[in-house]
Formats: structure tokens, sequence, C-alpha cells
């Protein structure tokens, strides 16, 4: 991705106030929040459960891989409905993968300085969870604007 001086204008005179650039990019995060949390979780409860001794950060980088890979599945399939199935999943490797990686940055690291390891407990989830949809966030809103996402 090139960053020319006129994208770099545009970005410092982004409105951060727009309602509806806030709501439309809160719902494209929740989804890639869903997307990140099942192969996250997934990931984590299976070496939780099974008892594999894995070191915490093999387990965090296979989590945050595989969080990745059902977000871009699950947006692919979204995607799908209005466009071709190739299209689909460039569009989502393309516009989510710098969402998605911090994102599940933020929710494997929350975890482990809230529990000190890799561990799913009933608590630690929905703070994983919210930490996991803010991060992003500014960043999604960033890039509706960017590219004349318009405020309707």
């Amino acid at each position: 991705m090139e960053i020319s001086i006129s994208t770099i204008v545009k970005s410092i005179s982004i409105n951060w106030q727009c309602k509806h650039t806030w709501s439309r990019s809160s719902y494209n995060t929740f989804w890639c929040l869903l997307g990140c949390s099942i192969g996250d979780f997934g990931t984590i409860a299976f070496f939780q459960f099974s008892g594999i001794a894995w070191p915490v950060i093999s387990i965090m980088i296979l989590a945050i891989i595989n969080g990745i890979i059902t977000s871009v599945i699950l947006e692919t399939i979204i995607l799908s409905r209005q466009m071709k199935l190739t299209i689909a999943f460039k569009t989502a490797i393309g516009m989510s993968l710098i969402s998605m990686i911090s994102m599940e940055v933020a929710m494997n690291v929350t975890d482990v300085i809230l529990t000190g390891g890799a561990i799913l407990k009933w608590w630690v989830i929905p703070i994983m969870l919210f930490i996991g949809f803010i991060t992003p966030l500014p960043y999604n809103y960033w890039r509706l604007k960017l590219y004349n996402e318009a405020c309707h």
C-alpha cells in the first residue's frame, strides 16, 4: 500500500465526529471480532482443556493465526452474498488484515496480562472482547473515511 501526500493530507482532515461512520465501522469491527474470536478462543480452549504442554507464546501465535483465518472465512462468506467469491476473499484480506492483527494481538496480550497465560476464564472473556473491539475501531473508522465512505 503506497501512501501519497494527498492521502496524508486527507487523513489529517478527517471528520472524527460522523455518527454514521462510527456506526458502520462498529458494525464491521463486530463481524471481524466474531470471526477472530472463534479461532482464537477455540485454539486457547483446545490447549487449556487438552493439557498439551506448549509454551504460552506458541499457543498465542497459533491462536492469532487461527483467529485471522476464521475471520477471513467469515468475512468472505458475508461478502460473497454481495460479490463473487474470489473478489469477496480479496476484499476480506485487503480491508481487514491490519484490523484483525491488531485485534488478535490486543486480545491475547490482555489474556496474558490478566491470567498469566493462555487461559480462558469466564471473567476475562468479556474484557478480551472489549479490548479486541476498541483496538481496531479507530483504524476501521479512518479507513472508511479515507476511501470516501460518506456520512449519510
